[in-house]
């Protein structure tokens, strides 16, 4: 029998450590709210409580994996501000386009939250700090509130969310969370998607009468799509324009793409994940989520060229980002809802915990990713190694 060698990479509670804290920053030209402990420095605006850059405290380079719009534009001899759609923004309550006569109401793309301006109150504990994001979302007429938790000597971020009904009716809720990696860390043949699911579909960006490409979901740019639109598939090959399959998984070489798929979570897990993995800088960010809050994850990938490539691993309560009318109009895709109810006067809740850490040398994918007893425990099957991380928090309902 062959012996196999477990090599466990664990960043637990160190004796020394310094304490988690936060402080007043500003990101971009917006106020932000900054935490850290002596593992992670995180970065959230006030505008649409973005997390805008997470970094590694012992990172000479300070690589930011979130996608930084403003940086990109700077690139191209650009200048624009920061208006919320940056590295992880909440979609919420709206994932996608608004309708003509929302747009005529004032309502943006991606629901209120990711443009409105939250108060802040800031929480100092033995074990760590906590920043909370209130903001009332004066068209739909609900009040949105987001806290980031982190402990001392841990590499990971705890997000606890609650949405409250103002109104006194029952309403279908569309709720995404725009979790978005760019270049550098974003490479070909180095950075890989990993998740907790296989059953996927292209999404079918062929214009409906009387509606153009673009508010089809076309490209932009010089992107061109190269994914056969409307057609399902097993995670990651995907059926590709020119006949051939196409890896989803990681961005393409010759990077003039624009990408669109959604993957349904394991229905039969409580806990879903996805996962990216860059094995140059042995580096991992991902998400560990409930799936009663979050069976969806969307992947979009924005490829102009190689220096700005973009991809979003966007987990929400529907596969793709479209409106709100055509999400009530589908109602459900491989058996399973694609919005969420928030009952009259009412309050729902959303929980997940994002990582971001290093990985051995020999860690070559990720397999698995359970969260137990305090731990978040990160597989390659592979080579037999393990990433493990403290997670004293965990996630309600999960023990």
């Amino acid at each position: 029998m062959k012996n196999h060698t477990l090599v466990v990479l664990t960043l637990f509670v160190a004796v020394a450590q310094a304490p988690a804290r936060s402080q007043q920053i500003t990101f971009a030209g917006q106020p932000a709210e900054v935490l850290s402990n002596d593992k992670l420095d995180l970065a959230v605006t006030t505008l649409g409580a973005t997390l805008a850059s997470i970094v590694l405290s012992d990172d000479p380079t300070k690589l930011n994996p979130l996608w930084d719009p403003v940086r990109i534009a700077h690139e191209q001899g650009r200048e624009v501000a920061f208006n919320g759609s940056a590295g992880h923004f909440v979609c919420v309550d709206g994932f996608g386009p608004a309708s003509p006569d929302e747009r005529a109401a004032g309502m943006p793309m991606h629901g209120e939250a990711h443009v409105t301006k939250f108060e802040t109150s800031r929480v100092e504990e033995p074990s760590g700090s906590a920043v909370t994001f209130t903001a009332k979302l004066p068209i739909v007429q609900e009040f949105f509130t987001r806290t980031y938790h982190i402990v001392n000597g841990e590499n990971v971020v705890y997000v606890d969310s609650q949405l409250e009904n103002l109104m006194g009716f029952d309403r279908p809720v569309n709720w995404g969370e725009h979790a978005t990696i760019m270049a550098p860390f974003l490479q070909p043949n180095v950075t890989t998607i990993f998740l907790s699911g296989t059953r996927s579909q292209n999404r079918d960006y062929r214009p409906a009468a009387g509606q153009n490409q673009q508010a089809a979901g076309g490209g932009a740019g010089g992107t061109q799509r190269r994914l056969v639109p409307g057609q399902d598939f097993t995670w990651p090959m995907a059926p590709g324009l020119d006949g051939k399959l196409v890896n989803l998984s990681s961005p393409p070489e010759d990077a003039h793409f624009l990408d669109h798929a959604t993957t349904l979570l394991d229905p039969t897990r409580d806990l879903e994940w996805v996962a990216a993995l860059n094995t140059s800088r042995r580096l991992v960010y991902g998400y560990v989520f409930r799936r009663q809050d979050y069976p969806w994850v969307q992947h979009w990938g924005n490829y102009p060229n190689t220096a700005q490539l973009v991809r979003g691993m966007e987990f929400a309560t529907q596969p793709y980002d479209v409106s709100r009318r055509d999400t009530m109009t589908l109602r459900s895709m491989f058996e399973t809802a694609v919005y969420r109810w928030l009952p009259a006067k009412s309050k729902i809740e959303s929980h997940f915990l994002l990582y971001y850490a290093r990985v051995p040398e020999r860690f070559s994918r990720v397999d698995e990713v359970l969260l137990e007893n305090g731990q978040l425990v990160i597989e390659d099957h592979a080579t037999n190694e393990r990433v493990v991380l403290a997670a004293s928090r965990g996630l309600p309902g999960n023990p």
